[in-house]
């Protein structure tokens, strides 16, 4: 009887099941490929994950004059002449601008006029008090008309005081209508223009000294109440664009806002800052503040920013275990500074980390150096 042969396809079908079987078991116990040994060759630079300085939590402020003034109108009046515009430099006392002041030169003049006659009526009243006087010293007249003299001087002395005073309150009025600068300063915004008519209390300019600046920022109520605690040991770190100013002169203010519980905080800056303006925005951090320093003073594991591989949406860095062993591990960074990039998770403090990702990954792929 002739024997039954298996088809061709069936063979090589068993045998592939055998190889793949094989290989299997082979494989078990292997470490997978993320933890691949390093392929021989030059040993692979590495750095130790080092820890930073204190966490510092950076809070949005803005940068103001520590002198800066909003000057109103102080009587009415039309607008007769603008002398300066924004940007330019004034001298203290400088005049900005004038208001047709037809109304408060002719009161001026009244109250002159008014002066005058109250300065003549003083006279003849103090000049009849003292012939009286005489008079009455020798009996020659009673004394009702000697009181009727003291009164009248009185009076007429009276009078001349209130129109000393008038004339003073229409020459300040009639001052009111140049407006000038209170001190050396920078015009930073016009509010009017020739030919408008304002009213006290109106805003006409807004002027501010370049000489001191400071930052005000908005703090928890837990981080103003350790800058308190703290005291004058404070210190802030103030980011404006790309410059770092410190500073040691904070102010806390006594009370919240009742809206965000927010307590105002206001950092000077030493005279002549450089790059800081009326209006930018800065960053600031307070060293030691945080309501959780005593976690932050381990610091945060920081990294140089050439270790970090960033693959399509995944940034990772490759680790060296302590059996030699790379591993491609995810990493979440935080702030980048000149020093290197925080590592917010995924490393701790004293671990290595491989300097060269490129390299890292020819040695993961087994491609010689």
């Amino acid at each position: 009887m002739t024997p039954v042969r298996a088809p061709a396809s069936s063979a090589l079908l068993a045998v592939a099941v055998a190889v793949a079987s094989a290989a299997l078991v082979a494989g078990c116990g292997k470490p997978p490929p993320s933890t691949a040994p390093p392929a021989p060759g030059e040993p692979l630079p590495t750095v130790e994950v080092r820890a930073a300085a204190p966490a510092e939590r950076r809070y949005d402020g803005s940068v103001e004059a520590v002198r800066h003034a909003t000057l109103t109108a102080q009587t009415a009046g039309r607008v007769a002449e603008v002398l300066r515009d924004v940007d330019d430099r004034l001298l203290a006392n400088e005049t900005l601008l004038r208001l047709g002041g037809v109304e408060q030169r002719a009161a001026l003049r009244q109250a002159e006029q008014a002066l005058r006659g109250a300065e003549a009526r003083s006279t003849v009243a103090a000049a009849e008090y003292e012939r009286l006087r005489d008079v009455y010293a020798k009996r020659l007249v009673s004394r009702s008309a000697l009181d009727r003299a003291t009164a009248e001087r009185d009076a007429a002395a009276a009078e001349f005081e209130a129109a000393q005073a008038a004339v003073a309150a229409a020459r300040e009025s009639a001052g009111y209508t140049e407006v000038r600068a209170p001190y050396a300063a920078v015009v930073t915004r016009r509010h009017v223009e020739p030919g408008e008519s304002v009213a006290p209390g109106q805003p006409l300019m807004e002027v501010a000294s370049l000489e001191r600046m400071r930052v005000v920022v908005d703090l928890p109520s837990t981080v103003a109440g350790n800058l308190r605690t703290v005291g004058t040991g404070a210190k802030a770190m103030v980011w404006i664009g790309e410059r770092a100013h410190e500073s040691r002169a904070i102010t806390v203010f006594p009370a919240a806002t009742a809206q965000s519980s927010t307590v105002r905080v206001r950092v000077d800056l030493a005279p002549g800052a450089q790059g800081a303006y009326p209006g930018l925005y800065a960053k600031v951090a307070f060293v030691g503040a945080e309501p959780d320093a005593a976690s932050a003073a381990a610091g945060v594991p920081t990294v140089p920013v050439s270790a970090v591989a960033v693959r399509s949406e995944v940034t990772a860095v490759y680790v060296v275990g302590t059996d030699g062993r790379l591993q491609f591990r995810q990493v979440r960074l935080g702030r980048r500074d000149a020093d290197g990039v925080e590592v917010l998770a995924g490393l701790a403090p004293g671990e290595r980390i491989v300097a060269d990702p490129i390299e890292a990954a020819r040695r993961r792929a087994g491609v010689a150096p």
